[in-house]
């Protein structure tokens, strides 16, 4: 493991094209959820000029049984997607909430794919595909994420409430950011650079304007980093393309699925490949990585190690993972073999095991709690309520007593 480097990480606003697609996408979900908690869903949705369209299989009672669309069931899956894109803020003429043009091509699940899916007779419920997930966690920053990553999300975040509560009237949706760290002994002492373009009114692009909206851009992200890691050498690029006043599905297509990095670890840690937004928790490209994100922050929490990667694995229609591994990157106070063994036991006493449904009823994963997700990180938040369960840090002492 490196001590000393520079390294970037970057995000992407909930005006994002992108990001407007995963929070249509992930709304379906809370709606279907709402609805029956064991609801089937796998919607994709693509955002343009004036267009939002959805795609995909699902499965849900009161919704969509036997091939037929309940009563209303459309026209709340269309208020749905336009309270999206209305709370997110779009009221402009290339992509507003009200007017955009909607077509929905969700329909039935495959029947061979629920077959390997459902539980019957001595049959637990199986994966939903086959796939590779990972989980990881750090020391550091507060919320046992990469620096890099957890700073471009608060930027992004602080700008977003900002435009909001009207005390930044200039900004519009759109945003992206990014942040350099040079790291010392495993640490981050200094930002090298630090890069932001939002989408702004007209007019904030020259003049006394332009310096309006830069002076504040700099003093939300030296309010966000800590302090230190600013310098008279930090570099700034600030809407380095001039004018950005075209945003969102009007300036650029979105795709649900399409910022998987944004959405874990910034690339500080591997990823297996499946987005996680428009999937019911049956889906191990969600539900297990966020599983393996839970495990590895509580050892972590638990001062095992600085740095935990772990990895899953599952088969189509096989209820128990193939694999679990841990690496502790050098950083760790117990053997990884152990920690495997005790991870093991712990999700077997905590969650039922690793299975589909032990994991999704273990963190109660089965209710309408994943359109909070689908913008600024599925990791790195604040557990609340029912919110991200994956992030309480409630087996630190069933680990250390598993390793006793």
């Amino acid at each position: 493991m490196r001590s000393d480097y520079v390294f970037t990480s970057e995000s992407v606003s909930e005006g994002h094209p992108d990001k407007v697609s995963d929070q249509i996408s992930d709304a379906i979900v809370d709606l279907f959820l709402s609805k029956d908690p064991e609801a089937r869903v796998a919607c994709e949705t693509m955002t343009t000029t004036q267009k939002v369209v959805l795609a995909g299989e699902i499965r849900c009672k009161g919704v969509y049984e036997n091939g037929a669309w309940a009563d209303g069931a459309l026209e709340e899956i269309e208020k749905v997607v336009r309270e999206t894109v209305k709370k997110i803020g779009y009221e402009q003429d290339g992509f507003h909430w009200e007017t955009f043009d909607f077509e929905n091509y969700l329909h039935a699940q495959s029947a061979h794919i629920a077959q390997g899916v459902d539980s019957s007779g001595n049959k637990d419920e199986g994966a939903g595909d086959q796939g590779i997930m990972f989980g990881f966690a750090c020391d550091e920053t507060d919320d046992l994420m990469p620096a890099t990553l957890d700073y471009s999300h608060k930027i992004l975040q602080q700008l977003s409430a900002d435009r909001h509560s009207g005390a930044a009237p200039f900004l519009e949706p759109d945003a992206k950011s990014q942040v350099t760290l040079r790291y010392k002994d495993g640490k981050p002492v200094a930002a090298t650079a630090v890069v932001l373009s939002t989408q702004h009114k007209p007019g904030y692009d020259q003049g006394d304007k332009e310096a309006e909206l830069k002076a504040y851009v700099k003093k939300v992200i030296s309010d966000i980093l800590p302090d230190g890691l600013i310098s008279d050498e930090t570099v700034y690029h600030i809407n380095p393309t001039g004018t950005f006043e075209i945003g969102g599905p009007d300036g650029d297509a979105g795709l649900t699925g399409r910022k998987i990095i944004v959405d874990t670890y910034g690339g500080a840690a591997p990823h297996g490949g499946g987005a996680f937004s428009g999937k019911d928790p049956t889906k191990v490209d969600r539900s297990a990585a966020y599983v393996t994100r839970y495990l590895a922050k509580n050892v972590v929490a638990a001062g095992l190690a600085k740095r935990c990667t772990i990895q899953v694995s599952y088969a189509i229609g096989v209820s128990k993972p193939l694999s679990l591994y841990v690496d502790l990157h050098g950083t760790g106070t117990v053997s990884e073999e152990a920690l495997e063994a005790a991870l093991t036991k712990v999700s077997a006493d905590k969650l039922g095991g690793l299975t589909p449904r032990g994991i999704r009823v273990g963190l109660g994963l089965n209710k309408p709690i994943y359109a909070t997700s689908a913008a600024y990180g599925h990791f790195g938040r604040k557990p609340e309520g029912e919110l991200f369960p994956w992030e309480r840090t409630d087996l630190i002492d069933d680990l250390k007593a598993a390793l006793a």
